[in-house]
């Protein structure tokens, strides 16, 4: 039985998140991939898809993610995290109201400079083998957008928790170093757990061990933590080809309207999910009058849509 979905896995602390793509790659024998790389220290929701699914990374990729971090103040490392060598130390105590006013700052769009030890390319290098290398990597300030920071509580030994809502391409590490400069000193972070992603919640996430007894019951459906394609594309509009167009569409035509079933006001450049009966053929961008294929996911009958 092929899996062509989202599966909703808790990555815990101390595996990379290549390493939890091979670990279900061997799992299922499905091509694998994930949507949205977290830290091998932190804990949580790593969205990784199965099958055809791969083939819609950007679209989970582009949604919120939510956060549990804590912040420590008082020192800043290279890695911007607690795993890291310690660059500077300095005296910063700040209070509940302090640390709440500086992180208002940084909500909304922004411009955040990604860390030095990130996976991100650089001359077909990640910056962080660069860094380990000694050398220093070029990385442009970018835009990200901070939906809310959230200061729960001060903690013991100098730090605060905190509950941060993203954009892509935020780093929750240097949101924390920064905060330590916007109060007038330094810090990093000390802890992370992401807690939403790609629309997937920590709640109905499933740990290594879940997915070893999954397999053992031959992988049935209705399990809390994978999502089929349809269900995963829920934030566009369904169609569905006409019947006797079926043929056409399975293999990748473009189709005029008269060939959908259109019911309801679609816009130029607008993309939408067509159908033919259940299956889910794949996502189309409406041009004119016709129907353009963007992204075939035809599986036939999929189970768990």
């Amino acid at each position: 039985m092929s899996l062509n979905g989202v599966l909703n896995f808790y990555k815990p602390p101390g595996m990379t998140s290549a390493q939890a793509v091979a670990f279900v790659k061997r799992l299922t024998g499905e091509k694998t991939g994930h949507a949205g790389t977290l830290d091998p220290e932190a804990a949580g929701v790593l969205p990784l898809l199965l099958g055809k699914a791969t083939r819609v990374c950007d679209e989970l990729m582009g949604r919120p993610k939510q956060y549990l971090a804590e912040v420590a103040f008082g020192s800043a490392t290279d890695t911007q995290d607690a795993q890291g060598k310690v660059l500077e130390r300095c005296e910063l105590h700040p209070g509940l109201e302090q640390v709440r006013q500086a992180a208002a700052q940084f909500v909304g769009r922004g411009i955040q400079v990604p860390p030095q030890y990130s996976a991100l390319k650089v001359a077909g290098k990640t910056a962080y083998q660069l860094a380990r290398e000694g050398k220093a990597a070029r990385l442009s300030p970018r835009p990200v957008d901070f939906y809310e920071i959230d200061i729960i509580r001060l903690t013991a030994r100098n730090g605060a928790l905190l509950r941060v809502r993203c954009g892509k391409g935020a780093y929750i590490r240097t949101l924390c170093h920064d905060l330590g400069h916007a109060l007038g000193g330094c810090a990093h972070m000390r802890f992370l757990l992401r807690e939403e992603c790609g629309g997937l919640s920590l709640r109905s996430s499933a740990t290594p061990e879940d997915l070893l007894d999954w397999r053992r019951t031959g992988f049935k459906t209705g399990q809390r933590w994978f999502a089929g394609l349809a269900s995963i594309l829920d934030n566009y509009k369904r169609m569905s080809v006409l019947p006797e167009y079926r043929h056409l569409a399975v293999n990748g035509a473009s189709l005029s309207r008269h060939m959908v079933q259109v019911g309801e006001t679609v816009h130029e450049g607008a993309r939408v999910c067509l159908f033919a009966g259940k299956d889910l053929l794949g996502i189309y961008q409406i041009e004119g009058s016709m129907f353009r294929l963007i992204t075939m996911l035809y599986v036939p009958s999929a189970p768990f849509d």
